[in-house]
Parts: structure tokens; sequence; C-alpha cells
């Protein structure tokens, strides 16, 4: 994986929200589902987010897929749950392809629609518990657990976690 450039600290390019399970995704309405995205990617793009990406925290196969753009930021919704499961069709998609198999064409498959590895991923739920969903992108990127309930999180929680992204100083792995 390509590590953060020093001066990129405190740019916050590319957000994971985690959380709910398949049955609370499918609890949702289409317009539910719009409206939520919609305003959690008002947030992102205020706060100069280029990719927000949603997915289950798991178990099961969440069904709602959603592209969206807010301004600056685009906006994806991704049902598998299942990092192990998603690393591996992305191996068979580049092998598919032809493409060489490396930490760059993993990256880009994996991060995708995003350009890079996420700045920050937050956590839905209780606990500080690491999500399955994530298998890959979590090396570089910041984590902030926000427990709530995932019906019950809304563009206010997307927002303490972005400031808490910001009073943050990032090490990637070093100790000072």
């Amino acid at each position: 994986m390509t590590e953060p450039l020093a001066d990129d600290l405190l740019v916050l390019r590319h957000v994971i929200v985690v959380g709910g399970t398949s049955q609370e995704w499918a609890a949702r309405s289409a317009e539910q589902w719009a409206q939520f995205v919609g305003d959690l990617g008002k947030v992102a793009d205020h706060a100069g987010v280029s990719c927000l990406v949603v997915r289950p925290y798991g178990p099961g196969a969440a069904t709602v897929t959603l592209d969206a753009v807010a301004g600056q930021c685009r906006i994806a919704v991704r049902p598998q749950a299942d990092g192990r499961a998603r690393l591996a069709a992305a191996t068979a998609a580049l092998q598919a392809a032809g493409d060489a198999i490396d930490e760059q064409t993993l990256d880009r498959v994996l991060h995708a629609p995003a350009d890079t590895a996420p700045d920050l991923v937050v956590v839905v739920g209780s606990g500080h518990r690491l999500p399955p969903s994530l298998v890959w992108e979590l090396a570089y990127s910041e984590l902030v657990f926000v427990e709530v309930p995932f019906a019950s999180f809304a563009p206010e929680h997307l927002e303490e976690a972005i400031a808490s992204f910001a009073r943050r100083h990032r090490r990637f792995g070093g100790v000072d």
C-alpha cells in the first residue's frame, strides 16, 4: 500500500462509513437511502472529501447499491460486507483481465471509486471491534467509532467524526 505523503496529513480525501447489518440496510426505503446519502454527502463535500463510501458492517449481504454526487464529493453505497470476499473478487478480476496482481493494482480495485486509500473510517455501532467488511482499507486509515445504532446515524455524527480526525496527529504507525 502506498503511504500518504507528509503534506497530506490533514487532507481528507476518502472517507468510509461502515455500519449496519443487511437487515438494517433492507429496513430503509429507496427514498430514505437517497435522503441519507444526500445528507451525508453534503457534510463530506463541505469538509473537502472527494469520495465517501458507505458499507455494511455485516453479517450477511446487503442489497443496496447507490451512486451519487454532492458538490465535488462522489458517494458510493456498496453492499459487500465480507472484506475477504471483496479481496478475493478483486484478485480474480485482475487475474481475468490479465493485470498484474500487486499492491498498486489491488489498491486501485479495492479503493474504487476512490483513487486513494481511506483517510478516515467511521465505524457505526457499539464497541471498538474492527469491521470484517474492511480487510485492506485499515492500514493507513484513522478510525473513529460512533456508538449509535446504524438506524440513528445522522449527518451530525459524520461531522463529529471528521472533527475528531482534524484534531488528531497522524503518525502512520510511527511512535513519537
